[in-house]
């Protein structure tokens, strides 16, 4: 069983810098991989960032690519999501997910991760 709590959500203006974070805690799994997804208002869960165990191998969806930057502290057991230049399209409910397993071509799918926080909101103003 594993645990994953975000924070770090909040309200902000366009432009704004927000830097999310996902604690977990019960067991640890050697192979797990770490990612980021996203519900907008009225929109489908969207994949945002994914990280491997190593912090080696990163990916991001389209819409924020060049913008977030997902890290990961694995002796503190959290990863991090870096949001800059935010947009009004940017809101959303933030979730973080774990994996035990899940190969190249699957990152981007949720129904491949195991564990799910609880979400965290946020908002960009315009």
């Amino acid at each position: 069983q594993v645990q994953l709590v975000e924070s770090g959500g909040g309200l902000v203006q366009a432009g704004d810098s927000l830097r999310l974070s996902c604690a977990a805690s019960g067991r640890t799994f050697s192979r797990v991989v770490m990612g980021w997804f996203r519900r907008a208002p009225g929109k489908e869960r969207e994949f945002v960032a994914v990280i491997n165990w190593s912090g080696g191998n990163t990916y991001y969806g389209d819409p924020v690519k060049g913008r977030f930057t997902i890290s990961r502290d694995n002796a503190k057991n959290t990863v991090y999501l870096q949001m800059n230049s935010l947009k009004p399209e940017d809101t959303a409910v933030y979730y973080c997910a774990a994996a035990t397993y899940i190969s190249s071509s699957s990152y981007y799918m949720e129904q491949k991760y195991d564990y799910w926080g609880q979400g965290t909101q946020v908002t960009v103003s315009s």
